[in-house]
Order: structure tokens, then sequence, then C-alpha cells
């Protein structure tokens, strides 16, 4: 039987995508598409909204009585009820939304002894190779290689820095004995400008239609390391996010990273 897959934030482009590539799988059955109360395009078939044909699921502002998996990308005002819902229904969830509080984020900690939950600040295979290494190469470098991260999104993005600039952030703290977030400088400006020793510079960079660029800068004197990672579409993330949800609904309840699913660790 296949798993019936709900989609929140299913409007929005990302939601749109994960409608289309998760019909034209056939490996899920679509079992709700939801957005906020005021979208103007409420009630309309979703797969119409996402540019296939018309499947009879309308977009709705709640949830279904019954699903096995939610794919949410939506915003971190949706994320306490979504929380909720999946709890309280034993729905698994893969929560791609990023920006969100200490508070959510305890949340989703705590429904974890409940439920099965993959969260991800970036689901595509290349980007979780890179949360992988970024720490290692860094602690391999040495203390006297600087580290300077730099994004580039769309002009759209709403957070800044992104959630998965973060991500490589944490990972090169928890490799090197960083504290995090206390060692990251986010830009910088003035005529005292100069860079602190052991600090980790955050710079976000938004235009146009960026699908997505991340670069880890490590540089000492005499030589400069750059990994980068470049998406192309957000097919790719789509991808993950619904290998992610197949998945996840065989897993035990716990807390789980797109290093789980793809067996990176």
């Amino acid at each position: 039987m296949k798993p019936a897959l709900i989609i929140n934030g299913a409007a929005g482009q990302m939601g749109k995508r994960i409608v289309a590539l998760a019909y034209k799988s056939g490996q899920f059955e679509l079992a709700g598409a939801a957005d906020y109360p005021q979208h103007p395009d409420m009630g309309k078939d979703i797969g119409t909204l996402a540019g296939i044909e018309p499947i009879n699921v309308p977009l709705s502002a709640g949830f279904p009585d019954k699903a096995d998996v939610m794919i949410d990308f939506s915003l971190p005002q949706a994320t306490d009820a979504v929380i909720d819902y999946c709890a309280k229904n034993s729905v698994s969830l893969v929560m791609g939304t990023t920006g969100l509080s200490d508070e959510q984020l305890a949340k989703l900690k705590d429904a974890s002894d409940k439920i099965a939950i993959v969260r991800a600040t970036n689901m595509s295979l290349g980007m979780n190779l890179l949360f992988a290494t970024v720490g290692k190469v860094a602690k391999a470098l040495g203390e006297n290689y600087d580290i300077e991260i730099v994004e580039a999104h769309h002009r759209f993005k709403k957070d800044a820095p992104s959630g998965t600039a973060l991500s490589l952030a944490e990972a090169v703290c928890k490799e090197t004995g960083r504290d995090y977030p206390s060692s990251l400088t986010h830009g910088r400006e003035g005529k005292e400008a100069t860079r602190a020793r052991g600090t980790i510079g955050m710079h976000a960079i938004r235009g146009g239609d960026i699908v997505g660029e991340h670069s880890v800068i490590y540089s000492t004197l005499g030589e400069t390391v750059t990994l980068s990672h470049s998406a192309h579409t957000r097919d790719t993330f789509v991808r993950g996010a619904l290998r992610a949800a197949e998945w996840i609904t065989t897993q035990k309840p716990g807390l789980y990273n797109m290093q789980d699913v793809l067996e990176l660790k």
C-alpha cells in the first residue's frame, strides 16, 4: 500500500514541485495539500496549481483525518500546528521549514518521542555530503585557517542566513570545538572590522532567482581551499524530501536527519 502523504505549504514554490514529483512518482497517495487560510488559491485543485493534471485534491487550510506522513515546507508560523497534528495523529513528519525558534526545535524533539521525524535544512544528496565533510576538513587544516561561509538565494527568501549555512557552521563548530552559535560573525562593516581569530564569518546574498549556493572557504597565508555546492533546480531538494518521506514511514519514533536517510553516517 502506498503511503498517504500530506504536503503543507503546497501552494508555495517548493510545495508545488513536491506535489508534481510525488504524483508523477506513483509512490504516494496524495491525502492532503494545505496552506495558510487566506491563500488566494484556496479550494482549487492542487494538481492544476502544480502544473499537472487535476488530481481531485483541493488546496485546504486544514489536514485530513488520516495520513502516514507529512512533508512541511512552509513558514515557522505554521510549525506548531504541524507538530501538534502529527504527534496527535501518529503521522510521520519530514520537516523542511527553516528559521525555527529554539522553542520549536525543542517541541520537535519532544514530539520525536511519539513519532518519527526527519528534520533537515537541506535535503539534497550533495549538500548532505558537504555537511559530513566540512567539519573534518576544518579539523584537518587546523586553527591557522580562517573559515568563511557564503550563501546566496533568491530575492524572496525570508530568513538569513540560510538554515543550510547555519548547519554547515554548526558542523564545523562541532568538529573543531568552537562554540555554536557564538563563534559566528554575521557580516562586517566599519573601520575596525578586523577578523577575530577562531570565528566563522557568515555572509548572505539575496538576488534574482538563485536557487541555492553555499561555499565554505578555508583560507590561510599562502592558500585557500573552498568547498561549494550549487543547486540548479528545486527538484534537487524535492527528490530528497520524497526519499525521506518514503524512508521515515518504516522507522521507529525518533529525530533523524538526511544523513540517516542517505546512510551517510
